[in-house]
């Protein structure tokens, strides 16, 4: 009477040479894949100890950072053109759902861009916009608030944490902005907005009821992942999201400097107007 694994071994000592592979081959995935899942499991929880945290025990969001991409002359898919370089979309599926009139707006935008673009005035560019400009920010974390300082314009932001927004209907160029822990996800609320801000340089555009949902999510010691949802029933049919890393600068003595876009504007049209004619 034959073991189990007498009887294994006696049935594959009479087969061909080919079933004999296949057996071993198959043995082999398997063994890979068992001992695969708990290594992936364990990389993912040494990941989120490793993060650099408070002493209340959240992701440390702290520091220099800034957005790599070309978000800030287009939001979705374009082609380079003079003054534009080539992007990859941040939109989700590539689309923003306008309602029809919206639309038409967006593309008038879009062809008087050069005058009709609000940070062509040096106005504040509103949130998100002012995220992922070509300019760093620094985020300064605590218990009760989180300050978001931003080299352009010297604009800065106060999240206060696990408040509700003001009563009443106010107009801000960077809007309210109200923060809560969801596990290591920083979660921004975001509203009381003014119409007077673009979302791009390519003529995207919202209205004064634009509410806006970011989540601030640390991936690792140097990356940021950051996702907006976008609301607003005057202009778009459907919320829609954008998404991008954030990335943390790490040149030495690394600090916000300073684009003060009014200053320069005065400088510029003091020259010309110095210029004989």
């Amino acid at each position: 009477m034959l073991g189990r694994g007498q009887t294994s071994l006696a049935l594959l000592r009479g087969q061909p040479m080919r079933y004999r592979f296949a057996d071993g081959f198959l043995a082999a995935v398997v063994l890979i894949a068992l001992t695969a899942t708990p290594s992936a499991a364990q990389t993912a929880v040494a990941q989120r100890a490793a993060l650099p945290r408070t002493d209340d025990g959240k992701p440390d969001l702290s520091g220099v950072w800034q957005v790599l991409s070309t978000a800030a002359w287009d939001l979705q898919d374009h082609q380079a053109a003079l003054g534009v370089p080539a992007g990859q979309g941040v939109v989700e599926g590539n689309d923003i759902p306008y309602q029809p009139w919206a639309l038409a707006k967006k593309q008038e935008n879009l062809k008087n861009r050069l005058t009709a673009d609000p940070e062509t005035k040096c106005f504040l560019p509103g949130v998100p916009r002012i995220t992922y400009m070509p300019y760093p920010f620094h985020i300064v974390q605590t218990p009760t608030h989180v300050s978001i300082l931003y080299e352009y314009l010297h604009a800065a932001r106060n999240v206060f944490m696990n408040v509700e927004h003001l009563p009443g209907s106010i107009e801000w160029f960077m809007g309210d902005s109200r923060g809560r822990w969801e596990g290591d996800t920083l979660v921004v609320d975001v509203k009381d907005f003014t119409n007077q801000t673009w979302l791009d340089r390519a003529g995207n555009f919202h209205s004064e009821a634009l509410h806006l949902v970011e989540r601030y999510r640390l991936v690792g010691p140097d990356h940021i992942e950051y996702e907006v949802t976008v609301e607003d029933p005057k202009v778009f049919t459907r919320p829609w999201k954008m998404s991008m890393p954030l990335y943390r600068r790490k040149e030495k003595n690394v600090r916000i400097l300073e684009y003060e876009c009014y200053a320069y504007v005065h400088e510029e049209e003091a020259r010309r107007a110095a210029v004989p004619r």
